[in-house]
């Protein structure tokens, strides 16, 4: 009696565990492709933070040193700091650096643009850095149901940080910017 009941639950087994595995596989890889989003965003604002970092206290003899200017080294410290995400020179073209002259403290008005205008670099104006449109693949194709086809389009990813630039006695020329 005993034998007979074993043979008849043979199959049971094997449809058990595909019934588990295949959720499961499903709730690993969307695990994965979340936590990939999270890591490549908050990697990439730490990137623009220390370029806002660096930028904002930068004098002109440490970018004589360095041989560059002052947009240029805000850039790189992004890129060095993208942990590859940014690289070459298209992930250079995706970093921006932008000046703002902030608005009289009594004045309701907004913060103008000055990026173009030499002396944008001058102390008490704002820099803004950002890295904008960044497309980010997702680890694995995104599968709503089974009608339609995965979706592997990427998601595009923007992040921005500012400052305001420091006094100094040499301020650094600028560059081109944004």
């Amino acid at each position: 009696m005993r034998s007979r009941r074993n043979h008849l639950r043979k199959g049971a087994e094997l449809l058990e565990f595909t019934f588990v595995l295949l959720p499961l596989l499903a709730m690993i890889w969307t695990i994965m492709d979340i936590g990939w989003a999270v890591f490549a965003k908050s990697t990439l604002q730490r990137a623009v933070r220390t370029g806002v970092r660096t930028g904002v206290t930068i004098t002109a003899a440490q970018a004589t040193a360095a041989g560059t200017c002052l947009t240029e080294m805000v850039k790189s410290a992004v890129q060095q700091n993208s942990l590859g995400l940014l690289s070459g020179s298209a992930g250079l073209s995706k970093i921006k650096v932008n000046y703002f002259q902030p608005p009289d403290p009594d004045s309701t008005g907004s913060a103008t643009d000055v990026s173009t205008l030499p002396g944008a670099n001058k102390s008490g104006n704002i820099m803004q850095v950002s890295v904008q449109n960044h497309s980010l693949m997702p680890l694995v194709p995104r599968i709503f149901d089974w009608k339609t086809a995965p979706d592997k389009s990427p998601m595009n990813i923007s992040v921005y940080s500012a400052d305001l630039i420091e006094p100094s006695n040499s301020p650094p020329c600028l560059g081109t910017a944004p």
